[in-house]
């Protein structure tokens, strides 16, 4: 996932002149204040800091537009409104503003995105990574196949799901777009260039879309993740560097992560919103949201980001997207009776709390109907930092595990996936964020095969065709005669490899 941390990614940029605050209207010294009126917000605190929220709205246009006026006078400036999903991102500096805005007839829950405020915070360390040698590049093209591209011989993932097999029979159809919604994608690489679908791309960061073009790629010394995944789904078979999932098909960049490193969920129900309305049929999510490693139901501000994904999320669907996303990299049985979470909010300060993860979800991977991926390494086992969990695991994919725990076999030296990096680079990163472009790329293959399949069908048609695994038991990782983690379930379903490991050849098979 993204907080390219010990689990996944995460992310400020706002559009010129975007209000922050309401208006407050001043008056000449002496003048007697106007009675408040629904244009005129009443005398509100605005000395705390600036925060951004979501307000979910009941009903209908009737009911978001009452909304809104109380939004104003509660002190709360409005970013966007989203109303095929009624999902409002405001702005405020009124420390009461959520819960004021609770309490106005017609919404259903409001809360902040964040704990900081709206300023840059430091960035976390990403995963695991190493770029890619050139003398590793030289031996791989040398040891290349005729029908491979030149770096292919390093990508034992490949195999690992029969994509080398698929790409006999088809490259997936340029008809299917997957959109990476993530740091950023580098569209101008050359083994994205070809693949790349420009309608479909855009920055979200803020809340608000972008579609200047080039928003969606990376800044500046800004993460390389989600290149590398764009990569993994869709780089093309053209003879240069790696070849992707299923190279035939489009990828699209949609950019939700901040200059620092944090995803907001205003920014990931605007990347979902935007999906929905331009064709997009994949969504790959390596990333958990902000600033919540778990949004528990019972926290007014976390319920609301639940409510907030849970319809953008419904509405991607509803418009044809398969959403897939990663499980996390925690080592965590998320079918637990209860965790432990030490590193939330991780905007300001974390602290310690213990969560049911039966009412406090990682979020988006634990919404329900999105396709939860866990990561498993070159040996075929469930990658060493892996979360896992009877009922909560759905599929399994590489992801790649250290070496020393999962080295793969002669060509490949690298227990990690190789893929694209920014500025026509390749490199190595392991996570389970590496595992769900997997999962993606073989969902593209599915609806490529199957143009007129909605989701519910291309998600059964995944679950089915995966290749049954059974629970690695006793997992050792790393060898010290210690259980590492327990799997439950049998070898169609348990909690480490879900219904199994992805099958791109099942996938292209009429």
């Amino acid at each position: 996932m993204a907080h390219l941390g010990s689990r996944r990614r995460r992310a400020l940029a706002l559009p010129a002149g975007l209000a922050l605050t309401a208006s407050l209207g001043f008056l000449p010294a002496g003048a007697a204040s106007a009675a408040p009126t629904d244009e005129t917000p009443a005398a509100v605190s605005t000395d705390g800091p600036k925060l951004s929220y979501v307000v979910n709205v009941k009903g209908g246009h009737g009911t978001a537009k009452s909304v809104k006026k109380a939004i104003a006078k509660a002190g709360g400036s409005v970013v966007i409104a989203y109303d095929q999903i009624g999902v409002i991102v405001v702005h405020s500096q009124n420390p009461a503003f959520a819960e004021t805005i609770r309490k106005v007839r017609g919404v259903e829950s409001a809360g902040a995105t964040r704990t900081a405020p709206l300023t840059p915070s430091a960035d976390t360390a990403i995963e695991s990574e190493r770029p890619l040698t050139a003398g590793e590049a030289e031996k791989a093209a040398a040891e290349a196949d005729s029908d491979q591209d030149p770096l292919e011989p390093l990508q034992w993932d490949l195999s690992a799901i029969k994509a080398d097999k698929a790409h006999e029979k088809t490259l997936g159809s340029k008809k299917v777009t997957v959109a990476v919604i993530d740091t950023g994608v580098d569209d101008t690489h050359p083994d994205l260039a070809p693949n790349f679908d420009r309608n479909a791309s855009v920055s979200c960061v803020g809340g608000v879309p972008n579609t200047a073009d080039g928003a969606w790629r990376p800044g500046p010394g800004e993460s390389d993740h989600g290149t590398h995944v764009a990569g993994t789904i869709a780089a093309a078979k053209n003879g240069v560097g790696v070849t992707g999932v299923a190279p035939g098909v489009k990828v699209s960049g949609i950019k939700v992560s901040q200059p620092d490193g944090f995803f907001y969920t205003e920014a990931v129900v605007c990347g979902f919103v935007w999906a929905a309305e331009h064709g997009v049929d994949v969504t790959n999510n390596s990333y958990y949201t902000d600033p919540w490693l778990f949004n528990c139901k019972n926290d007014a501000d976390q319920k609301a980001l639940i409510d907030a994904h849970v319809r953008a999320l419904r509405y991607a669907e509803r418009k044809g997207a398969v959403n897939v996303a990663a499980a996390g990299n925690s080592d965590m049985d998320l079918a637990a009776d209860e965790l432990t979470d030490t590193s939330s909010p991780n905007d300001t300060t974390p602290g310690s709390r213990v969560v049911n993860p039966r009412d406090c979800l990682d979020i988006p991977t634990q919404i329900p109907g999105v396709v939860t991926v866990s990561a498993l390494g070159a040996k075929g086992l469930k990658s060493s930092y892996s979360n896992y969990g009877q009922g909560v695991i759905d599929i399994s994919a590489p992801g790649g595990d250290a070496t020393r725990f999962q080295a793969p076999d002669a060509p490949a030296t690298d227990g990690r996936i190789l893929s694209t990096l920014p500025g026509g680079k390749y490199g190595y990163k392991a996570g389970t964020s590496m595992a769900s472009p997997h999962v993606a790329g073989v969902a593209a293959l599915i609806k490529s095969t199957h143009p007129y399949a909605p989701p519910a069908l291309v998600k059964g048609l995944l679950y089915a065709q995966a290749d049954d695994t059974e629970c690695t038991t006793p997992y050792d990782i790393d060898g010290d005669g210690t259980v590492d983690a327990v799997c439950e379930g049998g070898k169609r379903n348990n909690g480490f490899y879900g219904t199994g490991v992805a099958d791109a050849l099942d996938a292209v098979r009429r």
